[in-house]
């Protein structure tokens, strides 16, 4: 049997410290691993499960992880990675989006060893005294330390006092936890090293810091993120979640199975070797990754069904059975192409169904459509395509 402290580091970008890991490891007791979430948008996606399936692991070993919605940190705003100033959220938003969170959570985590903690319980209590008390244990200089905030300074970018406090917060929400164990991704460091520093502080043994890597989007360069729009959520349809996957690049595909699989590094290498070496098509064994995760998600038979619909839809020019049909009303002038596709929702915006026209990727019944000024006039029903996957039936009356 492996050893825990070797399946737990497997696959982490950085551990501070092993050693201090492999103490915690033999205290005898669960560990109380945590890791923060602020409800930001109202779904999970895939760049949260390779942080979710670490804590699944944990669990699996005995452990109890402390999932820490934050519903007070949502209104201050991450700013890691952030060149401008971030909208904080209302509460009514962060409300919203925290209790989606607690409903899909446990589609990955164990909900008898999962405590689903906001960290508005502690923080609110603090207040103004308490937060001023806090604030004098870091100093500016300190924080200018991070890379994101040392930028934007240098740059004469604005900083708000209250970023500042962002990574204050997050430390101490270690502290009122009492964690042994916090997980973040790699841009997280810094306020997770925060947090370590408060509980030496606060007379704690300070949490073991464990980093994972970050998941690219969709195109592959930017961090997955619902608002950049190259996210995959994990409350997708099925037919939408197999799609996307399989829309990645073959580069890409090799980082998913890494990161969100269970496959064995051996077979993995197998599996690169087959594609180099003998030929196999990338095709198949992306769709081999796709069959996986919407079967993680939505069970067997169901991923099943959409492996069918996409080889029927792709590869053999049949139409999706599941196409959206949409009736618009438009006047005797008709509907420009634009709008026309964002009534659909095909698009999210018409400037985006305008450099979609423009990539040749819009057809109304199978044929290519190139000019973003064309008008549809009434009385007429077509098919409608965006991509490989946005399909709908028109009708203008």
């Amino acid at each position: 049997m492996a050893d825990p402290f070797d399946q737990l580091v497997h696959g982490a970008d950085e551990v501070l410290t092993d050693e201090a890991l492999r103490q915690k490891l033999a205290l005898g007791r669960p560990l109380r691993v945590k890791a923060g979430f602020d409800p930001t948008a109202p779904d999970l996606h895939l760049g949260h499960l390779v942080l979710l399936n670490k804590l699944r692991q944990f669990q699996d070993l005995g452990h109890r992880v402390l999932f820490l919605i934050g519903d007070f940190t949502g209104m201050i705003g991450d700013p890691t990675g952030k060149n401008v100033t971030r909208k904080p959220l209302s509460r009514d938003e962060v409300a919203t989006n925290a209790e989606t969170y607690r409903a899909q959570v446990f589609r990955v985590l164990d909900p008898e060893r999962t405590e689903v903690v906001f960290n508005s319980d502690w923080l609110n209590r603090l207040g103004a005294e308490g937060l001023i008390r806090l604030a004098a244990q870091h100093t500016v200089a300190r924080m200018l330390e991070r890379e994101d905030f040392a930028k934007r300074y240098q740059e004469r970018r604005p900083i708000a006092v209250h970023e500042f406090l962002y990574p204050l917060i997050q430390g101490y929400d270690s502290v009122a936890l009492e964690a042994d164990v916090e997980l973040g991704g790699t841009d997280q460091k810094f306020n997770l090293l925060v947090g370590r520093q408060l509980q030496e502080q606060a007379g704690q043994s300070p949490q073991v810091v464990m980093t994972l890597p970050i998941l690219e989007g969709l195109d592959g360069v930017q961090k997955m993120s619902k608002s950049l729009g190259n996210y995959i959520g994990i409350d997708d349809p099925p037919s939408e979640m197999f799609g996307k996957l399989m829309s990645i690049s073959d580069d890409l595909m090799w980082r998913y199975f890494e990161l969100l699989t269970t496959r064995a590094p051996a077979e993995l290498e197998g599996l690169r070797r087959s594609v180099v070496a003998e030929g196999v098509n990338p095709r198949d064994i992306k769709l081999d990754l796709a069959t996986t995760l919407v079967e993680r998600f939505h069970g067997q038979a169901v991923a099943a069904t959409a492996r069918d619909g996409f080889l029927k839809r792709f590869q053999r020019g049949q139409l999706p059975a599941d196409m959206l049909d949409v009736t618009l009303e438009v006047g005797s002038e008709g509907l420009a192409l634009p709008r026309l596709l964002k009534e659909a929702k095909l698009v999210a915006s018409t400037s985006e169904a305008i450099r979609m026209v423009g990539q040749g990727a819009v057809k109304a019944d199978g044929e290519r459509l190139s000019d973003p000024k064309q008008v549809f006039a009434p009385g007429v029903t077509q098919v409608f395509q965006v991509g490989k996957r946005r399909f709908a039936r028109v009708t203008l009356r």
